[in-house]
């Protein structure tokens, strides 16, 4: 992988970083992460923010714009915006509705299956973030004191998401029918909405 796609995976993964972070994590020189920082610039991939440090020069951030968009998994946008598009017209709201509780029945069969085996939440919310990830959600999960998070830094539907948000509707009733009587589940960002990312805060019953 080129450090221009490694640079661009980091700040997918953990928001705007320096480049002495970017240095440390990849392993390279912190002049040579600069050069790629000015000419990912550049091309308009990314951009920075100058944030006031509590002593002597600002300190320089730099985050993903929506150049970056093509660098990952899209789900041909533009055929999914059509397909919802022409189900509405054919079928009316109700039949839109129905595709999509029946993606969200057949999505909890195979999540259900997948986790079978798990019986702790931080087994179940392992292995679900492992199946997000092969579908292009880029997961992860972190433990914060009692509480749980399931982050996902991208959404391969978003486009479908965007153009009706029952998908994400759907998403988030599918995860909290995997994890009833055990855990809580709450959508408290959102990437539909302006976030970076969707983060999920998972509180065990």
């Amino acid at each position: 992988m080129k450090t221009s796609d490694k640079i661009v995976q980091h700040l997918k993964t953990q928001g705007a970083l320096t480049a002495k972070t970017l240095a440390a994590e990849l392993q390279l020189t912190t002049m040579g992460i600069r050069q790629h920082l000015l000419t990912m610039e550049a091309e308009g991939i990314i951009a920075f923010e100058d944030k006031k440090a509590l002593r002597g020069r600002p300190t320089r951030f730099w985050f993903l714009t929506q150049k970056s968009n093509p660098h990952f998994e899209n789900r041909h946008e533009e055929l999914t915006i059509q397909l919802i598009d022409s189900v509405k017209n054919i079928f009316g709201d109700n039949g839109l509705e129905k595709l999509i509780s029946h993606r969200e029945q057949t999505t909890q069969s195979l999540y259900k299956q997948a986790l079978m085996n798990c019986n702790t939440v931080e087994e179940k919310l392992l292995a679900l973030a492992d199946l997000r990830s092969q579908e292009g959600y880029m997961a992860s999960v972190e433990q914060e004191n009692d509480v749980w998070w399931l982050y996902e830094n991208h959404c391969p539907i978003c486009a479908a998401a965007t153009k009706c948000q029952n998908f994400c509707r759907s998403e988030l009733q599918l995860f909290q029918s995997l994890f009833i009587d055990i855990a809580h589940i709450s959508r408290e960002e959102h990437i539909v909405a302006g976030a970076r990312r969707c983060a999920y805060k998972v509180i065990t019953i």
